[in-house]
């Protein structure tokens, strides 16, 4: 199939993973089957790795914590970045975690129920294993926008206090 309908099979996904094979056929012209087709050859080639929605989790009663952490590592001989990064990734408190250039090496993002599991997290599991060399920890105070999405829109109208001479 054309790269380019490849790309804006997934462009429509980006925005709304709820539409069918048949409503992206009808807004690409092609057949439900051509689109099934090639959104099961993109699960398989792991071009598409999942369908996730985004929730605005501080309008639920659900407590919890995201943090950022910045973590230095001695990287591995023939390995790289590669091999602590997996066992990075295979806690299950991480949501992310990104090889950065810059001051340091990986973004973990994790999630906790309270502060006191995120440093838990950060002092029993990830300071001690052998590559890390050290951690900065930054807590997410408020989510305004994730994945492009708008989380909580902006105060429509003024509302500053009229100063009149």
């Amino acid at each position: 199939m054309q790269q380019n309908i490849r790309e804006s099979i997934l462009m429509y996904l980006e925005k709304d993973s709820r539409l069918l094979p048949e409503d992206l056929a009808e807004m690409l012209g092609l057949t439900p089957d051509m689109v099934a087709a090639e959104l099961n050859a993109m699960v398989d080639e792991r071009v598409i790795c999942g369908f996730n929605t985004l929730i605005n989790w501080d309008l639920t009663n659900r407590a919890y914590v995201s943090a950022l952490i910045e973590v230095k590592v001695t990287p591995q001989r023939g390995m790289g970045f590669d091999k602590i990064a997996e066992r990075i990734y295979n806690f299950e408190e991480v949501k992310a975690v990104y090889l950065m250039s810059g001051g340091f090496d990986l973004t973990v993002i994790i999630e906790g129920k309270s502060i006191k599991d995120i440093a838990y997290f950060v002092s029993d599991k990830l300071s001690p294993l052998e590559s890390v060399l050290s951690t900065a920890t930054h807590f997410v105070l408020k989510k305004y926008k994730d994945h492009g999405i708008v989380l909580e829109k902006g105060r429509s109208r003024d509302e500053r206090m009229v100063v009149s001479p």
